[in-house]
């Protein structure tokens, strides 16, 4: 089966969930403190959700309102933009607390539209 565009933007937020939920396992505050290569992983992460996030549709986005999307893509630019001053605080917090919600939903909305109709 071939992919639209929407499709393969919501693949690439999964995978990129996934990878940062999984560099998260077994993750305190003080592991991710100490751990800049995490960090930076991290980063890479949300970076590719966001820019993900932004090449999305605006139907598919305008049809997903639960979804924080520009939340994501602003978050993405913050980091691109200004890349010397990375909120840690913010870069946890998303990894533990925001992308283990964000993940069910993303995955949802790919298996609907993945549906036969």
């Amino acid at each position: 089966m071939l992919l639209n565009d929407d499709q393969v933007r919501l693949q690439h937020i999964i995978d990129s969930t996934r990878e940062a939920l999984e560099y998260m396992e077994n993750i305190d505050r003080s592991a991710f403190e100490g751990n800049r290569l995490l960090q930076r992983g991290l980063v890479r992460c949300i970076e590719v959700i966001g820019e993900a996030s932004a090449r999305l549709s605006q139907s598919l986005r305008d049809a997903n309102p639960h979804i924080p999307w520009a939340a994501m893509i602003g978050m993405r630019n913050r980091i691109i933009h200004a890349y010397f001053d990375i909120d840690s605080d913010l870069v946890f917090k998303t990894a533990t607390e925001d992308l283990p919600v964000l993940l069910p939903e993303v995955e949802s909305i790919l298996q609907d539209l993945m549906r036969p109709e």
